[in-house]
């Protein structure tokens, strides 16, 4: 079983930074990819970002290129997100997820097989 924990949310203004972390633990980790989610109050959870694990290819969302930057210490087991330029519609619970294997689209939530608890952002304006 993997366990999957983030940490660094917080309240935090327009135009500031925050590093989300992820940390796994549990049996020997080796995902194919890990990735980020968030979700907004009233919203679907929607995809933010992902890395995979070998080779460190990433995707992101439109709206969070160029702001957000997603990476990885395998040694570690921890992936992280620096989020720079925030803005009040980044405010959401921000969930760190695993991937097993390839298949799947890396977009849907579904494609994950495991999951943290979510860490809260709030961006006031």
């Amino acid at each position: 079983q993997v366990q999957l924990v983030e940490s660094g949310g917080g309240l935090v203004q327009a135009g500031d930074s925050l590093r989300l972390s992820c940390a796994a633990f549990g049996r020997t980790f080796r995902p194919y990819a890990m990735g980020w989610f968030r979700q907004a109050p009233g919203k679907d959870r929607e995809f933010v970002a992902q890395i995979t694990w070998t080779d460190g290819i990433t995707y992101y969302a439109d709206d969070v290129k160029g702001r957000f930057t997603i990476s990885k210490d395998n040694a570690k087991n921890k992936m992280f997100l620096q989020m720079n330029a925030l803005k009040p519609e980044d405010t959401a619970v921000y969930s760190c997820a695993a991937k097993d294997s390839s298949g799947g689209f890396y977009r849907e939530d579904s494609a994950y097989s495991y999951w943290g608890q979510g860490t809260q952002v709030t961006v006031s304006s």
